[in-house]
């Protein structure tokens, strides 16, 4: 059997492109669970949580790395 890696993110935007061989098939269940038993006013309020949680860290600063000389 061929292993197939893509990125998920980017190539099934529209829809899982491996279909029976996705090797995210296990988490279908819970996520349409999750679906079926949240309410959308209690999805917003996960979301609204995680937002302040974000906010409210401090900023990480990337700093590069510039090791070619010019």
């Amino acid at each position: 059997m061929e292993a197939t890696t893509i990125n998920c993110a980017e190539a099934c935007v529209n829809g899982c492109v491996l279909g029976d061989k996705c090797p995210n098939k296990e988490y279908v269940a819970s996520a349409s669970k999750f679906i079926n038993d949240v309410s959308l006013d209690r999805m917003h309020e996960i979301a609204e949580a995680a937002l302040r949680k974000k906010m409210s860290q401090p900023p990480q600063w990337v700093i590069p790395d510039f090791t070619e000389s010019k």
